[in-house]
């Protein structure tokens, strides 16, 4: 008998990051897991909102990331939202130090799951103004607009 095909896309999305900051370079990273985490992750029961990359002793960690357990896994409380370790080329971890020392954050964008290895897509960013969050979603709105009349049209 054939194996059903689950709808899961393969990644976790911080949805957020886009509309918050101007994406520029991207890294993937690897991320240190247990066990319980990994099979939550792949299930898709992993959050990124609010969560963000810092640099301590010429290491990434990232921090308050959300990785919740069900009825079979067992998570406890303070392992949920605990600071997960991130693996990275030294060459990496060097470029994305000498960025965040220039001002640009480090932002987790999504958890890729499909693979072998659970990866982290993280971004380097600079924080939008509200002002330049609200020209966005005019533009945005403004080119649905005229697609929709195109549209009509023909």
């Amino acid at each position: 008998m054939a194996k059903k095909k689950t709808k899961d896309s393969g990644k976790i999305v911080n949805r957020r990051a886009r509309f918050d900051y101007e994406l520029g370079d991207s890294y993937v990273v690897g991320i240190v897991l247990n066990g319980r985490e990994t099979k939550s992750l792949r299930l898709g029961h992993g959050q990124l909102q609010g969560a963000y990359v810092m640099v301590k002793n010429d290491e990434l960690w990232l921090v308050n990331a959300t990785i919740h357990g069900t009825n079979g896994i067992s998570i406890s409380e303070t392992e949920t939202v605990r600071t997960r370790k991130l693996l990275a080329k030294k060459r990496e971890i060097t470029q994305i130090i000498s960025a965040k020392q220039q001002g640009l954050s480090i932002i987790p964008t999504e958890i890729l799951t499909r693979g072998r290895f659970i990866k982290l897509r993280i971004a380097l960013g600079k924080g939008r103004r509200q002002y330049d969050k609200r020209a966005n979603l005019k533009r945005q709105d403004d080119t649905r607009r005229t697609a929709r009349a195109l549209q009509r049209a023909s």
